[in-house]
């Protein structure tokens, strides 16, 4: 990649006016003349986010030395997402060493233009924004033009090769399967299967239909409509349970804790507990067998990662605790038979 695949010098960078900064004192863009700039907009309940962390990290290792200077900006997706303390956790619980500031009104965001998380933007010398690139993959054109505009901007010595992908998925040409796109559960923008759909900010009592569609989530129980989440509803009825029907190799769930500190949700595919070979990280299994999650607080949990790719249906279960839903992600995986043999 060569300085003419790059943006031209017309948006310049805006200064980043946050909420609160984490691991460093506010940082004044205009400060950061001569050097290039990595702008990381990311929100912490995102999947595409947390898989993106690890070439940002990789990146800040490598180019440090030639005077890259990597800032994240956090902006929630999510009302929870906002609480300066489970941004704290975050940022602690990911790994994340350099600048964050804390974006809650998206107003960064606005002023950079960006929509989606996660995107990186490259800003260069002269504080212009030379680069973005919105949601996961083209990673390798990426640091290819981080390398281009760190040459332009004087740095000395040999710079790295560009990084092996972290995943086969992420390798240049490769083929995936179509996985089920994320779904979001709120009356706004959820996808609900269930004949009852939505009644907003009521309670509404949800009968299993027993029949799944892939990319909807199905609820049997009593269940509160929020604009951005289904609530288990608080009312000693029958024990709530939600049904997600996907096509990929693995599942994330947003789930957030109501009532306790600290709820527990059962969690079954294809209406058996999940294998140990077959569990996120974050699920558990216990002496029976029995596979649940422990919510402890506000986040995106890893449930399940399959060793093929499949359609599979998830059932949560919840109670004596209850759970609030946010959204479910899913993986996908690299068809085997259009892997290039050359």
């Amino acid at each position: 990649m060569t300085m003419r695949d790059i943006l031209p010098q017309t948006f310049r960078a805006r200064e980043l006016y946050g909420d609160f900064w984490f691991n460093s004192e506010p940082i004044p863009v205009t400060a950061l003349r001569g050097q290039v700039i990595l702008l990381m907009f990311w929100d912490y309940a995102s999947a595409p986010c947390l898989r993106t962390l690890p070439y940002v990290f990789e990146w800040r290792r490598r180019y440090d030395p030639f005077g890259l200077v990597t800032v994240g900006v956090h902006t929630p997706r999510f009302p929870f997402e906002k609480k300066i303390e489970d941004v704290q956790r975050a940022v602690a619980r990911s790994g994340l060493t350099f600048p964050v500031v804390t974006d809650n009104e998206a107003l960064i965001a606005a002023n950079y233009e960006c929509r989606t998380t996660p995107e990186l933007l490259l800003i260069d010398k002269d504080g212009f924004v030379r680069y973005r690139n919105a949601g996961e993959g083209g990673y390798a054109s990426f640091e290819h033009a981080l390398q281009a505009l760190l040459y332009n901007a004087g740095a000395g010595g040999e710079l790295p090769m560009v990084m092996d992908p972290v995943r086969e998925t992420d390798r240049s040409g490769v083929v995936c399967y179509r996985a089920t796109p994320e779904l979001l559960t709120g009356y706004l923008r959820g996808s609900i299967g269930n004949v009852e759909g939505y009644a907003p900010e009521s309670v509404v009592t949800y009968a299993d239909p027993g029949l799944y569609l892939d990319g909807r989530f199905y609820a049997g129980g009593d269940w509160m409509n929020d604009r951005d989440c289904i609530r288990m509803a608080e009312t000693g009825g029958e024990e709530g349970h939600l049904i997600v029907c996907y096509q990929g190799l693995g599942a994330d769930a947003v789930l957030v804790p109501e009532g306790h500190r600290k709820t527990e949700v059962t969690v079954r595919q294809d209406n058996e507990f999940i294998a140990l070979d077959a569990r996120g990280t974050d699920l558990q299994i216990d002496a029976a067998g029995r596979s649940y999650l422990v919510l402890e607080e506000p986040r995106l949990y890893s449930v399940v990662r399959n060793r093929e790719y499949r359609e599979h249906a998830l059932r949560f279960s919840g109670g004596p605790g209850r759970f609030a839903a946010y959204a479910f992600s899913f993986t996908t995986a690299v068809i085997p038979e259009l892997i290039s043999k050359n």
